[in-house]
């Protein structure tokens, strides 16, 4: 394991830390094993009730929300907003950018925020989500290891909970409203046994992508009709294509030199292209870190609207992918991620 990896403890390393941890070529479940079949989807539950959704709105305070994903939230320092101005002036196009605040505004400022989550001990921690066009316009893509961990589906502590998606999230607001979750699923693969498989294993092998169907708003709106929804395409990666990716790192909340406290959303631009050891993943030149997990890659993003087709989310970074450093790298949408997609989209909301 790397020293990042090390750093957290059991609830951060499923979740916020995947995004650190992939692993090498070495340790990857066997081809064989993996992709032999179509594997099936497993399905969990969130709120259910309209008195569980009222609780999980509660719980999700400004302050906690600011310190998700602290090792030690009771005695961490509630961080400083970012204040960066915005830039009412579109970004060049196919501008490279190693990672700098998104000022720019555009479609992405709605459609991509930042997803909060309770793990089984109590502690909280957050990654980042985008709404996606689909049928119902309740469809939501993140990372799967943002939503569970490695095991076996009924048993305590596998699943997250107090899921709650906040679009536009910055400094503590909710521009947009809350939306807790209705359901989630992510591939089968997630079920093996924990002694034996990691979630770095399932997710380096191409499964890391999960699937989110977001209640409507307390005024009765689906998610996408509220903030907007991206273009979504399970397609195989083109070298060098340029990418565009966006998150809500958080590492400063546990080490003051890190450059985010994930208070505003964080934009990563350049050519993609697959991590020397981990060939499944796809990554860019990027400097974000815990809390980005789940964050949207697009292909032919504009930056004029903020508009771009999904291609991917974001899994882990060059530590254990390999590749220059920094490189943020994504688990790109295939056939898994497409069964995921369509189960999602026909849930009823």
């Amino acid at each position: 394991m790397t020293a990042i990896r090390s750093a957290f403890p059991p609830r951060i390393a499923t979740a916020g830390a995947l995004l650190l941890s992939a692993v090498t070529a070495a340790v990857l479940l066997p081809a064989v094993a993996l992709a032999a079949e179509a594997e099936p989807i497993t399905t969990h539950s969130g709120a259910t009730t309209e008195q569980e959704r009222r609780q999980v709105d509660a719980y999700w305070t400004p302050d906690r929300m600011k310190l998700a994903g602290a090792l030690i939230p009771e005695i961490t320092p509630v961080p400083e907003d970012d204040n960066t101005p915005d830039d009412p002036r579109p970004l060049p196009a196919d501008t490279p950018d190693p990672g700098a605040t998104w000022t720019h505004a555009g479609a992405v400022g709605r459609s991509v925020g930042r997803l909060f989550f309770t793990f089984s001990d109590g502690y909280d921690g957050s990654c980042t989500a985008t709404v996606v066009n689909s049928a119902n316009r309740s469809t939501v893509i993140t990372a799967a290891h943002c939503l569970r961990s490695v095991g076996a589906p009924g048993t305590h502590g596998t699943w997250n909970h107090n899921l709650y998606f906040v679009p536009g999230y910055r400094n503590g607001t909710k521009p947009l409203g809350g939306f807790s979750i209705k359901s989630m699923a992510t591939s089968s693969r997630w079920n093996a046994d924990p002694g034996k498989t990691t979630s770095e294993d399932v997710a380096v092998a191409g499964y890391d992508t999960g699937v989110l169907v977001a209640h409507r708003s307390v005024e009765g709106r689906r998610i996408a009709e509220v903030t907007g929804s991206q273009k979504i395409a399970f397609t195989e990666p083109v070298p060098d294509e340029f990418v565009h990716t966006f998150g809500y790192p958080k590492g400063r909340l546990n080490d003051p030199s890190a450059k985010y406290a994930g208070s505003r959303m964080i934009h990563c631009a350049g050519p993609a292209r697959p991590g020397p050891k981990a060939p499944l993943l796809w990554g860019e030149s990027c400097d974000m870190s815990s809390g980005a997990s789940g964050g949207p890659h697009f292909a032919r993003f504009d930056p004029r609207t903020g508009t771009g087709t999904v291609v991917g989310v974001t899994t882990t970074s060059d530590d254990l992918a390999g590749g220059p450093t920094p490189t943020l790298y994504a688990t790109r949408l295939g056939g898994s991620a497409h069964r995921l997609y369509d189960w999602a989209q026909t849930r009823v909301v």
